[in-house]
């Protein structure tokens, strides 16, 4: 029955010419490993190697850590930034100084510079970067803790730091003017900073005069940054009716109850979480109009193709590549329909909005498993990374002895998770809201990627430190893929089945949910006006209805959901990166499980995370045998989401339910 419903013959059975072609490349890139490691680099620069230098955690294997040693919840220690507000305010001064003297010794004057000069001042400019960086970071993770306290904290260092870049901000718009023997002559004897000139180089017909940049740069505290503050703190101090009692509750709080058994409960939190919004109705449909306009200011402005396209460029990858990435996605929609049309078998009647992340509660309620204890889950991320990597088990025990995470809800704090590059002269910071169901000890291990990514890859400098969305996520998918596969080789039966059915909703809502909501966002963008709340709510109707056909119903309260969204008000076309680190770990994970030299496979990923972004995107995945630019690349990706429902289907008809 189960197998019938979820896997018919036009979702599963690959029929396309590209199959034979997907598994070529599979058995290339496994062929590709097998060789010397001289032969994984990157066919257009065969001289760099991305190994780390001077790493100061160890590759060899110590003993994992007892479980009873580990906290039982954690705070930040920010002092690796600044020790107090009295000290950052100091190194506010001086650095305010270096950078009015970088200006006095560079501005307009760099096509006047020999080699030399250059390399120094592109030096100085990395470090002045840094300090900047460092700031920001501080009073953001300050207001990322407690809205309420450190927003007029934030608030002031975003307008000082913000007059302090304009002083260097004429640097990367003046290379980008140089003649082009001259930057050649000055990347050339920059090699390490090779792509980030080459990108600036790449984009300048994007750039504005250095006086329209600064006039923008001045002007964004009071502009979409402003609203994007006011998001956050409204979402910080909205409480919502609570499920258990009266007692109101915030964000994190309540969207967890619709991850619990009860199906009552997460009705009454779809219920109370709704209401809260459609009461704020007004305020988050006006922030999201004032989001659409800016991105049409500034396509009019720079001269965009698209109003995605300024995240493309950033992203450092194109819109073929984008588009083919999502048609396949778009394409392969039928996969969710048919699990969920057997998850409503299972729990025995029609699935509602509210029911999406019902547990299949096969095991006990009162299991150990049910519920997940903070220690449980860091123990079970860091014994998954042990199995992988002691230099991914290093970074994450020394993140979680060290300060790097603040693990709990609190008042005033930020919802959801993240984690923070910082500077290189300091350390990457993970923010959680563990509330104890079973996603969030995947989400302890997707921000603890994500920090071993940034870890690795500060020896690149402040200018390459940074990765693009694109290949961001190439960590935190790939830490939840050994999470995984490390449960499933420690349970069985109903509780396996448990695991299987979270992780592959963990995916849909990583690889389908990202793209409706990429398809939302391009949707709302290409409409001319402000559009009312109606209309974003049959916009985000619509777009969902796609993702899940006839197997979930989606009730009109579901509608307003697309108003809780950050990601619309942070980063306009963020989410289909997500999509984008998914389809990408997919296939690379596929690919270490089958590697016969597993070591090689390891070392050529660690290196791959620790080049940052000191190369693109396209050269980095290559190292692997893969081209991104290639349509056939997106399907092997999705070849293993199928696997994985075939694995589930095999599962669910050898248990006794």
């Amino acid at each position: 029955m189960a197998k019938d419903s979820m896997n018919n013959k036009e979702s599963t059975e690959t029929k396309d010419k590209g199959t034979k072609e997907i598994l070529k490349k599979e058995k290339v890139a496994l062929d590709e490993l097998g060789k010397d490691k001289k032969d994984l680099k990157s066919p257009k620069d065969k001289k760099q190697d991305f190994k780390p230098k001077d790493s100061k955690i160890s590759d060899k294997k110590a003993k994992i850590v007892e479980k009873k040693a580990l906290p039982k919840t954690l705070d930040f220690d920010l002092n690796a930034l600044f020790k107090d507000e009295e000290s950052l305010e100091s190194f506010a001064k001086e650095l305010d100084k270096k950078l009015q003297n970088f200006n006095d010794n560079y501005a307009g004057k760099l096509s006047t510079l020999k080699t030399e000069e250059f390399s120094k001042a592109l030096q100085t400019y990395d470090s002045l970067s840094e300090g900047l960086g460092s700031i920001m970071t501080y009073v953001f993770l300050k207001f990322a803790i407690d809205s309420k306290k450190y927003g007029a904290l934030y608030a002031d260092y975003e307008m000082k730091c913000n007059a302090m870049y304009a002083k260097v901000m004429f640097f990367e718009i003046e290379f980008a003017d140089l003649d082009s023997t001259k930057m050649n002559d000055f990347i050339k004897a920059n090699e390490k900073y090779a792509f980030f000139l080459q990108t600036i180089e790449a984009n300048k017909k994007y750039k504005l005069s250095l006086k329209e940049e600064q006039i923008l740069l001045n002007v964004s505290p009071v502009g979409v940054d402003a609203f994007s503050r006011l998001f956050d703190e409204s979402f910080a101090n909205m409480r919502f009716k609570g499920v258990l009692n009266d007692e109101k509750i915030g964000e994190e709080e309540i969207l967890g109850f619709l991850h619990v058994r009860n199906r009552k409960l997460r009705k009454l939190a779809q219920k109370n979480f709704t209401k809260g919004l459609r009461k704020n109705s007004h305020l988050l449909t006006y922030i999201l109009n004032m989001v659409r306009k800016d991105v049409a200011i500034t396509q009019n402005l720079r001269g965009y193709e698209k109003p995605e396209s300024f995240r493309h460029i950033s992203n450092q990858t194109t819109q073929e590549s984008v588009d083919s990435m999502i048609d396949c996605v778009n394409a392969n929609m039928n996969l969710v329909h048919g699990y969920y049309r057997v998850k409503s078998q299972l729990l025995g009647h029609k699935l509602k909005d509210y029911d999406r992340y019902a547990p299949l509660g096969l095991t006990k309620e009162n299991s150990k498993k049910a519920e997940v204890e903070f220690q449980d889950a860091l123990y079970d991320t860091l014994e998954s990374f042990y199995k992988f990597s002691p230099r991914f088990y290093e970074i994450a025990k020394e993140a979680i002895f060290n300060g790097w995470i603040d693990s709990h809800p609190k008042p005033a704090k930020r919802g959801g998770a993240f984690s923070h590059g910082s500077v290189p002269s300091a350390h990457p910071y993970v923010m959680l809201n563990f509330t104890g169901n079973r996603r969030d000890a995947f989400t302890i291990a997707h921000e603890l990627g994500h920090a071993i990514h940034q870890e690795l890859s500060k020896i690149q400098g402040t200018l390459n430190h940074d990765t693009p969305l694109t290949t961001a996520e190439t960590a935190s998918v790939f830490a939840e893929m050994l999470l995984f596969d490390s449960m499933k080789k420690t349970l069985k039966g109903r509780e396996l089945l448990d695991i299987y059915a979270g992780k592959i909703e963990d995916i849909f809502s990583t690889l389908f949910r990202q793209i409706v909501m990429t398809n939302f966002e391009r949707a709302i963008h290409e409409r001319e006006g402000e559009l009312k709340s109606e209309d974003f709510d049959r916009i985000w109707l619509d777009e969902n209805k796609k993702m899940f056909g006839d197997s979930v119903h989606l009730t009109k309260k579901y509608a307003k959901w697309w108003s809780y969204i950050p990601h619309f008000i942070h980063s306009p076309f963020y989410c289909y990166a997500y999509s984008y680190g998914q389809l990408l770990v997919l296939a690379l994970f596929g690919l270490y499980k089958r590697s016969e030299d597993k070591e090689k496979f390891i070392q050529t990923y660690i290196d791959f995370l620790s080049a940052g972004g000191s190369k693109s995107p396209r050269d980095l995945i290559l190292t692997f045998g893969f081209d991104v630019n290639e349509s056939a690349f997106w399907e092997i990706g999705m070849n293993e989401v199928k696997n994985l429902l075939s694995e589930f289907e095999d599962l669910l008809n050898s248990t006794r339910l």
